[in-house]
């Protein structure tokens, strides 16, 4: 009997603080990935293919997600037309419900559609809090959403100078982190953005205290292992003066993750992946007949 195939790309966010990141992690492990809930609820859907779930852009444990994006195929037989965009999103989300994962967008796209691959531009940005003297003081809004600073102050024009350092094409081998991985990964990046600016906090309405919100972004194709945490550390070190906008070039031209200064990368808990782009052209809706819009 003929079978109907479609491959779909998925746009997700999540809270990233209580999974090991968001890969598959194997059986044996006790705490899971995102990818391995969103696998689960697409086999909750009965497919006749064997399930697998192809992301985009990975993320460490408690590193956060507002639009991740992953691509994955779904046999059906052929009496059963293929879901829709809107009855695959409602349906993913309902077998998520007990997890803080939510699919936002799904598209139909091209057979050889790569989720990694097409994409054109990744977006991070790092939430920063300052004037937080202790843990306690932070809204409980905040909790795990941002990295709390003790300072009062950072110099800001210093740390958005620092940034124009590292805006452009560059080898960033000095703020990647070693990984197996590191040797087979082209270190020379292009920064299409860094930028340093206040943030926004619902808290800050509500809940009046001397902590003033600030949002560190970073634009481009593909990042290396770790590189916005450490970019992130390096650039509030320039504003609390342990580091200035030479050393920040010193350390570029170095090339050489040992000269990273120990213990300065930024926490997890900070950082969003925001943003996962693809050429307009990529997004064209399939629109094979389909006249049954049920599971």
């Amino acid at each position: 009997m003929q079978q109907n195939s479609t491959r779909y790309l998925i746009f997700f966010q999540y809270l990233g603080s209580k999974y090991s990141g968001v890969m598959k992690a194997p059986a044996h492990q006790a705490v899971e990935g995102v990818q391995n809930h969103l696998e689960n609820a697409v086999r909750r859907l009965k497919p006749l293919n064997e399930v697998s779930v192809s992301i985009s852009s990975r993320t460490d444990t408690g590193v956060h997600a507002l639009c991740n994006s992953a691509h994955l195929d779904i046999l059906r037989k052929a009496d059963k037309p293929p879901f829709t965009e809107k009855v695959l999103t409602e349906a993913l989300n309902f077998f998520l419900k007990p997890e803080p994962i939510r699919i936002t967008r799904v598209y139909c796209v091209a057979s050889d559609f790569h989720a990694r691959y097409r994409a054109i531009s990744r977006t991070y940005v790092y939430r920063l809090a300052t004037g937080v003297s202790h843990h306690s003081e932070m809204p409980i809004t905040e909790k795990d959403l941002c990295w709390a600073l003790r300072d009062t102050e950072l110099d800001i024009i210093a740390m958005q100078e620092a940034g124009t350092v590292l805006t452009g094409t560059h080898d960033f081998s000095t703020f990647r982190a070693l990984s197996s991985d590191a040797p087979f990964r082209d270190p020379v990046k292009t920064m299409e953005l860094v930028q340093v600016q206040p943030g926004l906090s619902f808290s800050q309405r509500h809940f009046h205290r001397d902590i003033q919100f600030w949002e560190l972004s970073f634009k481009s194709r593909s990042f290396l292992y770790r590189q916005v945490r450490r970019m992130t550390g390096a650039l509030v070190a320039v504003g609390q003066g342990k580091l200035s906008i030479r050393q920040i070039q010193e350390l570029l031209d170095a090339r050489d993750s040992l000269t990273y200064p120990q213990n300065m990368a930024a926490p997890s808990c900070g950082l969003f992946l925001t943003n996962v782009e693809y050429k307009d052209s990529d997004l064209v809706p399939y629109t094979p007949d389909r006249t049954d819009d049920r599971l």
